[in-house]
Parts: C-alpha cells; sequence; structure tokens
C-alpha cells in the first residue's frame, strides 16, 4: 500500500500485499491485494487479472488499478498466475479444468474474493472483474461461470468464452480463424451456470492494430453477451470519447448494458492516459499510452467514479450497423516474490475480528459455507 514501509525484496512500484488462507485454491495461484487506508464500509471489489509474461504488481503499476482504489475508495484483488502452471504466466482460460464453475483457476479466483468480501466487510452487490490479453479471456470465464458474482465486467484485448478447449484451437482464435457461431457462443454462455439474470454490465476494449488479439474477438464477446442481455446486434449510440469510438447497448428504460471501445491504430495492450490531471498508470510494454484512460473510463461505467463529462465527446444514434462475427488474444513482465502477508494484517484499525488464526477460520467458514470448500 501506499505509505507502507517497503519490505526486502520487494518492488517500489508495488502496493499490494500477499494474502494467505484464501481457501483450497485447486488453481495453485497466487492472491495479492490492495486495501486503501480508511477504506469505506461496504467498499466495492474489483478484480484484476494480468497478462502472459506479466505480474499482478507490474500490471497495476501500469494500469493504476490500485492507485484509482486508492483516490476512490475500493479494494482492488488481483490474483496471479504461478509459473508453475503455466511457463509464460497466462491464465489457463482455455483449459477445460480450469474455466469450469468449481473447478481449478476459476474455483481459486472465487474462493479469493470470497475472502477478501468477509475480510474487510466489502459490498457483495458491487463487486467486478477486468483483465488484459489471457487475462482478459479470464475475466470471460468468470463471468460466465460465476455471474451471479459480478456486477459488471471489463475485457481489453480478450477472447469470448468457451472459445477454445485445446493450445491450437487457442491460438487459432486469437488470429481470428474459426470458432463457435454466435448461437454456440451465446448456448454456452447460458450453459456456464444455472443463473438466469440478472446479469453483469459488460465493457469490452480493443485496439484495431491488434494482431496478436484481432478486433474480431472483441465482436465475438459482444455477440456472446448481446444474448443474455436482450439488446440487437446494432448498439444504441454511437459517440466519440477522448478521440475513439465507443459503441452501446442500452436496455428499453436507457439504462447502459454494454459498450465496446474501439482504439484506432492501437496494437496489443491496455489503454493508458498518463499524464495531465486525469493521467493514470505508466506506459511500458503492453501498457500503452494512447491518450484514453481505459481503467478511468471502465471504473466510470461501473460506477466507481463520479460521473464526468467525457471530453470532446460527440453521440450519434444510430438504427443499423451490420453485426460483427468472429474471434483472437495476448501477452507481458516481471517475476514473481515471496512474500506472506495474513489477511488480518489488512484488516482495518479498530476491527474486532480478531486473530490471524480467528479471521483465518472466519473465511474458511464463509467459504464451506458458499459451497467453495469441503
Amino acid at each position: 500500500m501506499r505509505g507502507r514501509p517497503v519490505a526486502s525484496g520487494q518492488r517500489r512500484d508495488d502496493r499490494l500485499s500477499d494474502v494467505a488462507g484464501c481457501g483450497s485454491n485447486p488453481g495453485a495461484l497466487r492472491a495479492r491485494l490492495h486495501v486503501p487506508e480508511n477504506l469505506p464500509e461496504d467498499a466495492a471489489l474489483v478484480v484484476v487479472l494480468h497478462g502472459c509474461t506479466q505480474s499482478a504488481a507490474g500490471y497495476d503499476d501500469g494500469s493504476g488499478w490500485s492507485q484509482l482504489a486508492t483516490e476512490q475508495g475500493f479494494a482492488v484483488l488481483l490474483p496471479e498466475q504461478q509459473r508453475a502452471n503455466n511457463a509464460n504466466l497466462c491464465f489457463n482460460w482455455f483449459v477445460p479444468g480450469d474455466i469450469r464453475r468449481d473447478s481449478g483457476e476459476a474455483l481459486s479466483i472465487r474462493q479469493m474474493i470470497e475472502a477478501a468480501v468477509v475480510a474487510h466487510g466489502l459490498d457483495r452487490k458491487r463487486i467486478f472483474i477486468t483483465g488484459l490479453s489471457a487475462g482478459g479471456a479470464m475475466a470471460t470465464v468468470m463471468l460466465a461461470t460465476y455471474p451471479e458474482v459480478f456486477a459488471g465486467g471489463a475485457i481489453i484485448a480478450g477472447l469470448a468464452y468457451g472459445s477454445a478447449s485445446t493450445i491450437p484451437e487457442a491460438f487459432d482464435r486469437m488470429r481470428g480463424h474459426g470458432g463457435p457461431s454466435k448461437a454456440d457462443l451465446q448456448g454456452r454462455l447460458r450453459g456456464a451456470s444455472s443463473h438466469r439474470g440478472p446479469w453483469p454490465m459488460i465493457s469490452v476494449w480493443q485496439g484495431s492494430a491488434d494482431n496478436t488479439v484481432v478486433p474480431s474477438n472483441a465482436d465475438a464477446i459482444i455477440a456472446q453477451w448481446q444474448g443474455v442481455h436482450g439488446v440487437g446486434t446494432s448498439p444504441t449510440r454511437v459517440e466519440t470519447v477522448d478521440g475513439q469510438t465507443r459503441q452501446v447497448w442500452c436496455d428499453g428504460s436507457g439504462r447502459e448494458l454494454i459498450e465496446k471501445y474501439g482504439v484506432a491504430g492501437m496494437g496489443h495492450g491496455t489503454p493508458l492516459q498518463t499524464a495531465g490531471d486525469d493521467g493514470l498508470g505508466r506506459a511500458g510494454p503492453f501498457m500503452l499510452e494512447v491518450g484514453i484512460s481505459s481503467t478511468r473510463h471502465i471504473a466510470r461505467f461501473w460506477g466507481l467514479v463520479k460521473p464526468a463529462a467525457r471530453r470532446a465527446a460527440t453521440t450519434e444514434t444510430v438504427s443499423a450497423m451490420p453485426a460483427a462475427t468472429a474471434l483472437k488474444t495476448y501477452n507481458i513482465p516481471e517475476k514473481p516474490r515471496a512474500m506472506r502477508i495474513d489477511p488480518a494484517a489488512e484488516a482495518r484499525p479498530g476491527d474486532a475480528r480478531g486473530s490471524a488464526a480467528g479471521i483465518t477460520k472466519v473465511i474458511e467458514d464463509a467459504l464451506r459455507a458458499a459451497g467453495l470448500m469441503r
């Protein structure tokens, strides 16, 4: 956290703490957390998933999520892949055992969410998830398999849920080759859980020049979620925000359910605006300075940041636009460290939940009650 002494061996740009005691953790992931000082009661939680070759701390520093959390008063959970699970530190978004409800990496992330909610009294109605590339694809896994947990999701250069189940298929989808039909994608989303609504709001970000995860993947994600949200293929409106095209799909009352940002000329990575009053994060590999902050705009879409007039925004209502189809995703740097901090160490001052052993028992009891741990 900001203002804390830096532990031995810890990066100075690392605002995160390790969390132990998150349940059975069948996916063998590492849990990292940022809880701002003086966190409000019933604060929101944002789950952030890094891309391949990245660490949680590196992605957080680049994207600025913990910086925004401190500014706006919410918690950030960053599950981290381990090299023993995937040599390139990619979340295993296409491995059947890791993408089913109550199994593998998906269950590990769900357990981490439950542990954070219990340890810090977070608002269960305001849990959100985002990710880049393989992390974006894993975010779609979580949104599909645990839709009742999330109020919203944001996928940056990611893949639709259920679009691949082998490594060759994964690379084909990333390049836009083959893949399930729109009807099949919508069926896989509905079949991933017994949930029947309401469904999370969805934000999709894609660079037009991304050759790693081609733009057709963003269209596949939109198509997958149009079904459960009951919206048509044509957006309700199209506008320009910070020089980039934003498409929005709304329900009958005008509530925004799905948005898509197409970032002109951007390659594979997370869109940043690091300079100016609204500047956030730090540019680097796959963290791309393009004059628009995906982090800040995603948080606004979710209602975590006070509404502000979008700069240079022009709006156009459209009645027809060709429906897009097809698919793709990926990559990023940093090495994990070993440092363990119990969740109790992150509790707010005056919290009466007791000792480290006590809070671990509370978390484990909550996981069992939720059917997330035996």
